[in-house]
């Protein structure tokens, strides 16, 4: 997802946001979260298992920031990550069932039913236009670059995850519509509905959050390992339909793009 952000062009880079004074006090009183904390939160998240961690990422020290950067990095990863899972996991289920808008999907009058009929959800995207998987990278990188933007986060009160911010935390767009006027509802929450839940309804919903995330992330590519290699998850076979592409790479070698005929063919 770096690698996205750093590829998109400055003429997608969202306007200068004016440095706001948080108003905040959680942005005076930053504290980072360390070893200790990574334990303590296991044990809630699933005290039968409790803190497992055969890996020494949280030990390391990425780009020679601190061991607490690191955490919180790992932290916003595993929370991004497990959004995506869980919304990649409904529309799975939905694409791989004909669910489908009833308009079309692009100005040509490609209809999205027409795309559905590709296939499975991989084959899917592959039907779609190099257009339309351009837009999907544009807005993602727009997104990415918003919930790393300092000061839209200063706006809201919060400083950067591996500055001691809340993992998981993505800035309103208020100042957006202060000088542009879009987009009109916000990405987090966008209704309003846990603006006025309490502290501890909105920290066992995180709970909740991470542990449905988790599971998603496995089911997600539960799916995907399926629709490649049909068998090799036992409780899906014949339920999956199968993928004769490639499911790691956005774009194929018919979307006629720089680069991606090496990418497609080089293999570790």
């Amino acid at each position: 997802m770096l690698a996205l952000v750093s590829s998109i062009p400055s003429g997608f880079a969202p306007p200068a946001v004016p440095h706001v004074a948080p108003s905040n006090a959680r942005a005076t009183a930053v504290r980072m979260e360390t070893e200790a904390d990574l334990i303590a939160l296991s044990e809630k998240l699933n005290p039968a298992v409790g803190y497992y961690n055969p890996t020494p990422l949280a030990d390391m020290e990425f780009w020679g920031q601190s061991k607490e950067s690191t955490i919180g990095f790992l932290r916003q990863a595993e929370i991004k990550h497990g959004r995506v899972a869980m919304a990649a996991f409904v529309g799975f289920c939905a694409q791989s069932n004909g669910i489908v808008f009833p308009w079309a999907a692009s100005f040509d009058g490609t209809m999205f039913s027409d795309i559905a009929a590709a296939g499975g959800p991989a084959a899917q995207l592959d039907a779609l236009s190099v257009a339309g998987k351009l837009q999907i990278l544009g807005v993602i990188g727009l997104l990415e670059l918003w919930s790393e933007n300092s000061n839209a986060l200063a706006a809201a009160g919060e400083t950067h995850y591996m500055r001691g911010g809340k993992p998981g935390f993505f800035p309103s767009f208020q100042p957006l519509r202060d000088t542009i006027g879009q987009p009109p509802l916000d990405l987090f929450d966008p209704f309003g509905f846990s603006k006025s839940a309490s502290a501890e309804k909105k920290a066992k919903g995180l709970l909740a959050e991470i542990n449905n995330g988790r599971l998603a992330m496995l089911g997600i590519m539960g799916f995907v390992s399926e629709s490649k290699v049909p068998g090799s998850v036992p409780s899906l076979k014949g339920l999956i339909t199968p993928y004769a592409g490639e499911p790691m790479a956005f774009f194929s070698p018919a979307d006629d793009l720089p680069y991606v005929d090496a990418m497609s063919n080089f293999h570790i």
